[in-house]
């Protein structure tokens, strides 16, 4: 079983100071992915759901809370570990994020106001989308066929 404080640990050893939760969610051998307003902070980009772990939070209910948030979805079961990749955000902070598969309701999915659009994208589709080569590299790792 995954440590999740493990996790955090590791990554403050390394001066890592701010943590963010991604989800890959699989419906119809195609993944999830939301496009970030064009006047925000990496505009124009598609990314996975996620969000920022609030000081003192589990990771799992980080990611729980925020994909809720930025998706309306529930998720039901974290399913996979897929690593991690390391930025700079906005305001100029190291960054790690942590990027899980799981399984979610599926039912209604809503955007928060962070997003303009959203797409559901097959393997061989991605090169067609602005997708940071981050991602680009987890979701290479990632069985688009595992329909959860």
């Amino acid at each position: 079983m995954l440590n999740y404080e493990e996790l955090i640990e590791e990554a403050k050893k390394e001066s890592i100071g701010r943590f963010v939760v991604a989800a890959i969610i699989v419906k119809n051998s195609k993944i999830l992915l939301l496009k970030r307003k064009k006047d925000d902070f990496m505009g124009g980009i598609y990314e996975l759901p996620s969000g920022k772990v609030e000081d003192n939070e589990e990771i799992d209910l980080s990611l729980k809370r925020e994909i809720k948030e930025e998706t309306g979805l529930k998720i039901k079961e974290i399913k996979k570990y897929f690593g991690f990749f390391d930025y700079e955000s906005k305001s100029g902070k190291k960054t790690r994020q942590f990027n899980f598969l799981v399984e979610t309701d599926l039912d209604d999915l809503k955007l928060s106001d962070e997003h303009e659009d959203f797409s559901w994208v097959s393997k061989t589709e991605l090169s067609n989308f602005n997708i940071t080569d981050s991602v680009k590299e987890v979701l290479a790792k990632v069985d688009f066929k595992s329909n959860i």
